[in-house]
């Protein structure tokens, strides 16, 4: 569900309209609603409400969408970071989110990046493989530190969900395999400086059946089992996110959040631990648009082209992994044609949609790419000397800029001539 409604024959963020945000901001632009953020927080957490041992930990996958003020709200609503480098740990702190529900994930972490995290005092590392053990295990050490740690387990389940986005296989870059873990956690309970608290795993990105994630959970209580035998203390479990969103009209739905905490509910009864989850697509991608304008509409060989200044730099997903998104008109007729929706970048890839049956446009016709709150924006690039795309957030019927879009003077200044030039 989401906040994106008709209203007097035109789309509305709430109680704002579409078309005033576009004269206001520009296009293209993201347009985020804080009632969809704060109805889908509410949604997940009542359907892991009393699992496991203690309140769950809700981290909010930062890398979904990193902007401050969505991130804040997040925080507001009661949620933690999932994040992946320095920088979105930055970002997480500075929006509000407390250090102790901060995990901090990613295969790559730096020493500096450690050091960033055990300053701030974040609530645990999740480790990725057992040359990264020796490093947190230094740099804490070095700092007079205990780093709180889960292992990163990869059950080598297949998620069955796009492979740039299948996380759990064993050819995956992620996590310590499933034999190797006791051997990984005996060598990190051996190392100073880091506490072994938990185990985690995390399997996959817009998963439609809870069948692998169920697959993998029942590998993870085995573990626990094993390694409590060991003498380690477990008193935590990060399930990871992964739960998909509805993207294309009439496809089946996805799981719903209370099938997922009914699953959780039989996956892990009687593991006597602390539960943890990272969320991102899940609460973000329904709750965003991107709002673009038509530039013109150019005959095809077959279709028409309706060439949109949004563009692949502004939303790689289609690009990048054939990602589908709705694609509406901002105030449409109820006429429909089969046209290609395509951007102004130089690229063949720079392709929205082909042949897809979707509202009569002319040029200057405003047009709303749906559920793109997750991984738009995030992902934007300045391709083709394109300024970054900006973000608005609205509440009710006030909005704002949360994110500007810098003038391309900007962008060409931060260029530098070497002596010679």
């Amino acid at each position: 569900m989401d906040n994106f409604d008709l209203r007097g024959g035109v789309l509305h963020a709430e109680d704002v309209a579409l078309p005033a945000i576009a004269d206001a901001v520009g296009t293209p632009v993201y347009v985020y609603s804080t009632a969809t953020l704060e109805r889908h927080v509410r949604v997940f957490r009542d359907a892991i409400a009393g699992l496991g041992n203690g309140d769950p930990l809700v981290a909010f996958a930062v890398k979904a969408n990193p902007n401050r003020a969505v991130l804040a709200t997040l925080a507001r609503a009661g949620m933690g970071a999932d994040v992946v480098s320095g920088g979105e740990l930055y970002r997480a702190l500075h929006a509000g989110m407390r250090p102790a529900d901060v995990v901090f994930s990613g295969v790559g972490k730096t020493a500096d990046e450690m050091a960033q995290g055990l300053s701030a005092g974040i609530g645990q590392f999740n480790i990725e493989s057992e040359p990264e053990l020796d490093m947190l295990s230094a740099v804490a050490s070095a700092m007079g530190k205990v780093a709180q740690i889960a292992i990163r387990v990869n059950p080598d389940v297949i998620a069955g969900t796009h492979a740039k986005i299948s996380t759990g296989g064993k050819e995956n870059k992620f996590g310590i395999g499933y034999d190797a873990a006791p051997a990984a956690y005996a060598h990190a309970a051996s190392l100073p400086g880091l506490k072994v608290r938990g185990v985690a795993v995390h399997i996959g990105s817009q998963l439609t059946d809870l069948a692998p994630l169920e697959a993998a959970f029942g590998r993870v209580g085995a573990l626990i089992a094993t390694l409590r035998g060991q003498g380690h203390a477990i008193t935590h479990a990060d399930l990871g996110g992964g739960l998909g969103v509805p993207y294309e009209p009439g496809k089946p739905l996805p799981p719903t959040p209370a099938d997922y905490g009914a699953m959780v509910a039989r996956a892990t009864a009687g593991w006597d631990t602390r539960l943890m989850f990272e969320p991102g697509r899940l609460i973000v991608a329904n709750a965003g648009i991107l709002l673009s304008r038509v530039i013109r509409v150019k005959q095809g060989a077959s279709a028409p082209f309706v060439i949109v200044d949004a563009a692949m730099n502004d939303l790689l997903r289609p690009s990048l992994y054939d990602a589908w998104h709705d694609i509406r008109a901002v105030a449409p007729t109820g006429e429909t044609v089969p046209a290609n929706i395509v951007g102004p970048v130089c690229e063949t890839g720079d392709t929205f949609a082909l042949g897809r049956a979707m509202d009569v446009v002319a040029a200057d016709d405003l047009v709303a790419f749906m559920t793109a709150g997750a991984y738009g924006a995030t992902m934007a690039s300045t391709y083709n000397s394109r300024a970054l795309v900006p973000e608005v957030l609205v509440s009710g019927d006030a909005f704002a800029v949360v994110r500007e879009r810098p003038p391309i003077e900007a962008l060409a200044d931060a260029d530098r001539l070497p002596p010679w030039l």
